[in-house]
């Protein structure tokens, strides 16, 4: 045969060779692309469901985190103003601002409030007469506290006869008062007679802007900004101050800036106003939803702070907080397994990926019901460092949610220490020596034994005041307060009934127990003159009236035995203490 007779054949073959090279290249590529659209498709919206579970989650956290922050700036200055605008003798300078002696007294009072507001300023509008009274953190007004007058026809003035207008309780209002050249959180809270509803006058305090955007706003987070707005929306503290909307209570709605000026659409204005109204109604703690702002989306998590009629409003970028490139390996790892072979492709995509993929969704879902222990994934590709970036974010998470619930604890032990303590002598008030008595008393405690009452009440203490001032009148107290502790026991209770009376109720219940520890007190009280400012003293006396508390007695009954045997004790002349007999009701004198 000839040499070249196989030629065509060969030429064929290798035609036929690459067709089929083309056509399984072809089927390769196909099938690859079948089955990675819909491999991508689900990856993909896997991987966009746990994000938004994870911003979700991040975002409800930091709305929390964000709202007790703001809570703990605003809420204990809100209280002390709250605290103020009940004060009697603030209350009775209100109602009749002439009054003699009225306007010393309340100045005094406002005084003492001004060092425990943090910004150590006040200020007070006596609605009668529009005079407006405040004193600065130097205390450079002191003596010419008055100011100016408020007027209705002046705009600047808008903020009082606004706040007056919607009625009792406290608004924030963020505001420059060009009266004192300054710009600060205003805490704007009315003063009304309790029994009439009669609106008195607005007091309150600040806090400067700056601060407050500092220690509140302004926490440097990665893909996180946070705000606080009004319920119009107008937004009140913001890390750029050129965004913060001065003057809300008296500015025209349209005149605004607002966070509604900020979203690109309506459908989004409407579903931030709808999250805002069902907050207020108290349906949810936190509201949170993607919104459109300046071209980009934002999961946006919105908080009410019902105290303070702010919403706190926070803005997370979750691309900037969850990298999504953490996902480009495993889309290329995809590819790989797919072009190898479907049926392969798909198993080994399910037992790698999609499977600890669900590990992880149910880890999430674990930490939506509230537990943080995610067991992180010990294997070294992407998913199990988005796993172990899961379980660091989880476990951060715990750990912030146990810090809050501890602040909260903490703020209510607070709350509950300034509810049952003397803010004058720093001694348990009426309210605290009757929780004592009775967690003393309370079966099974310590070891019960009798117990013993002490009823004290200063001599001619009006004298003190009338001699010397209401100011020495709270030195007294103060200082017996601490002459008391050097008398008692650790376990003796002991606090302010009222007035310039104490009570101590010690373990001590015999009658001659009770008559050597009253005629203790009374030296400890009486020993040492009480010495005021300007140089001045005075020697002050007490009468005691005690008697024993039988087991299941009343306090009230040995109150009442108690009291008896005070009156006795003032009747033979004062400075002494008097045990009431517990055979009949006549008084024993000491």
């Amino acid at each position: 045969m000839p040499k070249n007779f196989w030629a065509p054949l060969r030429v064929a073959r290798a035609r036929v060779t690459a067709s089929l090279q083309t056509r399984v290249l072809l089927l390769t590529v196909a099938v690859f692309v079948v089955v990675s659209v819909p491999a991508y498709v689900a990856f993909e919206w896997i991987v966009r469901g746990t994000v938004v579970k994870l911003g979700t989650l991040f975002a409800e956290k930091q709305v929390l985190f964000d709202r007790y922050r703001g809570l703990e700036a605003l809420m204990r200055e809100v209280s002390l103003a709250e605290t103020l605008t009940r004060s009697p003798v603030v209350l009775a300078w209100a109602a009749d601002e002439t009054g003699p002696g009225k306007a010393a007294v309340a100045l005094a009072e406002l005084e003492r409030y001004r060092q425990s507001f943090q910004d150590h300023s006040w200020f007070f509008v006596v609605h009668a007469s529009g005079n407006y009274y405040f004193n600065d953190h130097d205390g450079a007004y002191a003596g010419r506290e008055f100011r100016y007058t408020v007027r209705s026809d002046n705009p600047r003035d808008g903020w009082y006869f606004t706040t007056v207008a919607n009625g009792p309780g406290c608004r924030l209002n963020v505001d420059r008062d060009d009266n004192l050249a300054v710009t600060k959180v205003w805490i704007n809270c009315v003063v009304a007679d309790a029994g009439t509803g009669r609106v008195l006058g607005v007091l309150g305090t600040g806090v400067d802007l700056t601060a407050f955007i500092r220690e509140v706003v302004a926490i440097p987070q990665v893909g996180v900004q946070s705000m606080f707005v009004d319920r119009a929306g107008a937004i009140q503290a913001h890390r750029d101050p050129g965004m913060v909307d001065f003057h809300s209570l008296t500015k025209d709605t349209k005149a605004k800036k607002t966070i509604f000026a900020q979203i690109d659409g309506d459908d989004d204005r409407a579903a931030l106003s709808a999250m805002m109204e069902r907050l207020v109604a108290g349906r949810n703690t936190v509201e949170s939803r993607f919104i459109r702002l300046g071209g980009k989306d934002y999961l946006v998590g919105v908080g009410w702070l019902d105290r303070v009629g702010w919403f706190n409003v926070t803005l997370m970028d979750v691309d900037a907080i969850i990298d999504r490139e953490l996902f480009a390996p495993i889309a290329a790892l995809l590819a790989l397994i797919a072009g190898a072979a479907v049926a392969l492709m798909m198993l080994f995509f399910r037992r790698v990926v999609l499977d600890r993929l669900d590990r992880l969704e149910a880890g999430i879902n674990r930490m939506e019901a509230g537990d943080f222990a995610a067991e992180p994934d010990p294997r070294p590709d992407e998913i199990g460092r988005l796993s172990r970036a899961f379980a660091r974010m989880a476990r951060k998470v715990g750990e912030h949610t146990a810090t809050l619930e501890t602040t909260v604890a903490e703020r209510t032990a607070q709350l509950r220490r300034l509810a049952e303590r003397d803010p004058l002598t720093g001694i348990y008030n009426r309210r605290g020596v009757i929780a004592a008595v009775e967690e003393r008393r309370a079966p099974g405690a310590r070891d019960g034994d009798p117990l013993g009452l002490l009823l004290i009440d200063f001599d001619l203490f009006k004298t003190i005041n009338d001699q010397h001032g209401h100011n020495a009148g709270d030195r007294v107290l103060a200082e017996a307060a601490r002459r008391l502790e050097t008398v008692l026991r650790a376990g003796d209770v002991y606090g302010r009934w009222g007035g310039d009376e104490f009570i101590v109720v010690a373990g001590e219940a015999s009658e001659t127990a009770l008559r050597r520890l009253g005629e203790r007190l009374i030296a400890a009280i009486a020993g040492t003159p009480v010495a005021f400012e300007g140089g001045t003293e005075a020697r002050v006396s007490i009468s005691i009236g005690a008697c024993r508390i039988a087991a299941g007695e009343p306090l009230d009954a040995a109150l009442a035995r108690a009291d008896a045997a005070l009156y006795a004790a003032k009747r033979a002349g004062r400075d002494t203490v008097v045990v009431h007999d517990p055979r009949g009701d006549v008084p024993l004198s000491a």
